[in-house]
């Protein structure tokens, strides 16, 4: 570090370091030095989005797929309005830098009523909101600037949390006044910890048949996928997928058998997990949704709880103990189970060939599982298809992106525009529904003019039908307010003054030949796939039984 070094160089080199290359966010004008150091900062380009909640979506993507990401916004409006986007990676641990230009120095100090603020002269209530929401939180200073930056990314890659930075539009371009940096010790294990619990396991193995692996969304976060796969093959046991943690294992490996889902899953895989002697979960997140609305029965006593620093075996907990090092110790414990997984039938391998057949979730979830290639970026939007494309079995490579626990509507939009950025040279595909692109469509235009070229599928069933599914007090045609205004959606390019391939299917055959176009033209332009489900009620057998579930429980009141 230079000694004239300014706070906002400092601030980009830190975060070049970690090996982000663009950050996102919308200019204001407590921000323009911040945007004006940028422009001039050499190996990180800005990366305009059309509204702060949606930038914020994209940052989330971005670092799904690099391990960190960047956003600025401006003071009061532009971070209000970022907070969801930052809400929701806190819930998904998800390391995402906020950073927020503020009103002069000055201004602060004098508690001027300045516009974007409360007009009460609190300068620091909006910081105060993102407490909450974030792993950590600084106002930056020159005097600061070298202990806090690293000690709040510090923070976002061990805890995997978003981190809030506030600065002075003034202080940006002022030199750095200290140069002292935070340590960057790294959270050891107790070795007698960690030999305590491998006796134990040893001990739970000796009377164990049949053992089973789930891995979840903390396997992703903290890249355990590597050694999960060698514990997997050297156990020689089947191994699932909680909701959140979809592409956490390889889904092309033979013993892959699918998501577990309780009461609304696979049979096969339900019985497969529940009745297993011995269960070893990495990086389980216990939501509602992973738990399948509690449906879920997971024996405690029979498990072994594996946590980015925690283990829990049975009633048993050893702190201080590192996924990585129990993951590997496991390796070597001398359990192999004798009986193979077996050939394993996936919810949609079998293809409904019917051409002039209307399109059904159990027609078009298959073609979508055979276009899929090695190394994909797949992005889910929340609502049918995030219960239908976790059954969808991914490729090997693949990359999952959806908000399983936050499940903000109109999330995968912009995050497939993120991880469009993040990695240019993989094909990404985003799946998202006539309901949910209506709040973020404005990032197709950012898609287009970033020279993006995802293949988006919209889902075009008339409305929020995954809330009519969740509904089950009122009868649907009562629901007026889980109607929507209907779209030309292959005309989204246009009206944003640029060209994609577009089509818009109602049948089977029309799929095949789109589904065919599209994977000719994605090297060359963006495409655009329109699915019109007549049945509003179509949905995947997933959410049948959940709704199913759902009656029966509203019969019990």
């Amino acid at each position: 570090m230079a000694e004239n070094t300014t706070l906002g160089q400092y601030l980009y080199d830190c975060l070049k370091a970690e090996g982000i290359t663009e950050i996102f966010g919308v200019p204001g004008d407590y921000n323009f030095s911040l945007l004006d150091t940028l422009e001039d900062y050499d190996g990180i380009e800005f990366i305009n989005g059309r509204n702060e909640l949606n930038a914020g979506y994209a940052a989330d993507a971005y670092a799904r797929v690099k391990g960190m990401s960047a956003l600025i916004t401006t003071f009061g409006v532009g971070e209000m309005s970022a907070c969801n986007a930052i809400a929701g990676a806190y819930s998904e641990n998800v390391p995402l830098i906020h950073i927020v230009g503020s009103p002069k120095t000055m201004m602060q100090q004098e508690k001027e009523l300045a516009h974007h603020t409360l007009m009460d002269g609190d300068f620091d209530v909006f910081r105060k909101v993102y407490e909450h929401i974030t792993g950590y939180t600084a106002i930056l200073t020159p005097e600061n600037a070298a202990r806090e930056i690293p000690a709040a990314i510090k923070i976002a890659k061990e805890k995997k949390k978003p981190v809030y930075l506030v600065v002075a539009i003034d202080l940006v371009e002022k030199p750095l006044l200290s140069h002292s940096k935070t340590s960057e010790n790294m959270t050891k294990t107790n070795v007698d910890a960690l030999q305590s619990a491998v006796k134990h396991i040893k001990g739970m193995l000796e009377h164990v048949n049949k053992a089973v692996l789930l891995v979840d969304v903390k396997t992703l976060r903290y890249n355990l996928q590597k050694p999960v796969l060698q514990l997997a093959e050297r156990l020689n046991v089947p191994v699932a997928s909680l909701m959140q943690g979809k592409s956490g294992f390889d889904e092309s490996h033979p013993q892959y058998i699918g998501v577990y889902g309780g009461a609304f899953g696979s049979k096969h895989v339900t019985e497969t997990v529940e009745e297993a002697d011995f269960i070893i979960a990495v990086g389980a997140v216990w939501s509602d949704v992973n738990t399948s609305k509690g449906t879920a029965k997971l024996n405690p006593l029979k498990m072994v709880e594996i946590q980015p620093d925690t283990l829990k075996v049975g009633e048993a907990s050893y702190m201080n103990v590192r996924a990585e090092e129990i993951l590997n110790a496991l390796q070597d414990i001398g359990y192999r189970q004798n009986e193979s997984v077996g050939n394993i039938s996936f919810p949609y391998d079998t293809m409904v060939e019917d051409p002039s057949a209307p399109l059904k979730a159990n027609s078009y979830y298959p073609r979508i599982q055979q276009m899929l290639k090695e190394n994909d970026i797949v992005v889910t939007e929340t609502g049918t298809f995030s219960y239908g494309m976790s059954q969808v079995r991914l490729p090997k490579g693949a990359t999952y992106i959806a908000q399983g626990g936050w499940q903000s509507i109109g999330y995968a939009t912009p995050a497939a525009f993120g991880a469009c950025i993040a990695d240019r040279s993989r094909r990404v595909l985003l799946f998202t529904g006539d309901g949910s692109i209506q709040l973020t469509a404005q990032e197709i235009s950012s898609m287009l003019e970033n020279g993006c070229k995802p293949i988006v599928f919209i889902l075009n069933n008339n409305g929020y039908t995954i809330e009519k599914f969740l509904n089950v007090k009122v009868d649907i045609e009562k629901q007026k307010y889980n109607e929507i205004p209907e779209w030309n959606y292959t005309k989204l390019a246009e009206a944003f003054g640029q060209e994609a391939f577009t089509a818009r299917v109602e049948t089977n055959g029309e799929l095949d030949e789109a589904i065919t176009n599209a994977q000719d033209m994605n090297a060359d332009k963006l495409c655009l796939i329109e699915l019109v489900v007549k049945d509003q009620m179509d949905a995947p057998d997933y959410l049948k039984k959940i709704r199913q579930y759902l009656e029966e429980q509203e019969k019990l009141k």
